[in-house]
């Protein structure tokens, strides 16, 4: 399954022109109609993608969602999603589309998937709004493409506030038409799912019989987040929302707890234990477990057995 970390990589796949930002990007539907691809086999990309589509037949499956609403429809796509399309040339409408680094670059989006549930990963579900709805939508669209093609130097000051904007009337129309307690329970399960999976998937990774891929770094939420299909931010985000404490807390916090007991109950050296639990050297694992705990690990060892 081809996978896209940008933007660029996305856009030449599907045979449109490259963006103008390489965090960025808005269109009409109508200005990719002679070039894009209509048929997409299932692939995956790492960013946001809202839209809104006026007219155009065709399917797409986008997550779980599997039946595309007939009308004027809202939908998202949000990073590591599984998508494939087969759609008609004469589709319109506009999208947006954002990479981690725009959203990371802005302090008006430090809570986004707080303020914004709908665009959580599995959750994005498309749905069809009135047409006396459409008008303001489309003028935050136009506001945005319009700021987007100009030459000022501070544009995406503007931008951002109108992407919020466009979010903010986007959740007001989802609102309406959701339960709001049934979305809100779906997404609690969908959270505590993946951090029960992000911490099982710790202990499996430090477990003596696993084999890891070279280069790999288990001591990173984003070796994590690689093989739950997330984006490094999202794990964070769910597991501290949850928690309290960071992902990277809790890949440290269980470290600690091997190295600990290792220490002292069994006789394995300092050095054999660096590489056990896949440090690069036993001077790193000196100097993180001392970090954590105010003791080398020989004068742990040395306590510990008092």
């Amino acid at each position: 399954m081809q996978h896209f970390k940008t933007i660029s990589d996305y856009c030449g796949a599907i045979g449109i022109k490259p963006p103008k930002h390489p965090h960025f990007d808005v269109r009409r539907f109508e200005e990719n109609s002679h070039n894009i691809r209509t048929s997409m086999p299932p692939f995956r990309h790492e960013f946001y993608f809202i839209a809104i589509r006026t007219h155009g037949e065709g399917k797409v499956k986008s997550g779980h969602n599997l039946n595309f609403p007939e009308g004027v429809t809202i939908y998202f796509n949000t990073p590591f999603q599984i998508l494939s399309w087969d759609i008609e040339v004469e589709w319109a409408g506009y999208y947006i589309i954002f990479s981690q680094d725009f959203i990371s670059s802005s302090h008006y989006f430090d809570r986004l998937l707080d303020d914004f549930p709908f665009l959580k990963i599995d959750e994005s579900q498309p749905f069809t709004i009135n047409s006396k709805d459409l008008p303001d939508i489309i003028h935050i669209y136009d506001k945005i493409r319009q700021e987007f093609r100009s030459e000022n130097q501070d544009k995406f000051s503007l931008i951002e506030i109108y992407v919020l904007e466009l979010l903010s009337n986007i959740r007001r129309l989802f609102n309406k038409q959701s339960d709001e307690k049934k979305v809100s329970e779906q997404i609690q399960k969908a959270d505590l799912k993946l951090l029960s999976r992000f911490q099982e998937l710790i202990k499996m990774s430090f477990c003596c019989e696993t084999q890891l891929e070279a280069n790999a770094n288990p001591h990173s939420p984003s070796y994590y987040a690689h093989y739950l299909n997330v984006h490094p931010n999202h794990l964070n985000a769910v597991v501290k929302s949850i928690t309290g404490q960071t992902a990277l807390f809790h890949i440290h916090s269980y470290i600690l707890k091997l190295a600990k007991a290792e220490l002292a109950q069994t006789n394995v050296s300092a050095k054999e234990l660096a590489y056990k639990l896949q440090f690069s050297s036993p001077v790193k694992f000196s100097s993180f477990f001392k970090k954590h705990t105010g003791a080398t690990p020989l004068s742990y060892r040395k306590t510990a057995s008092l």
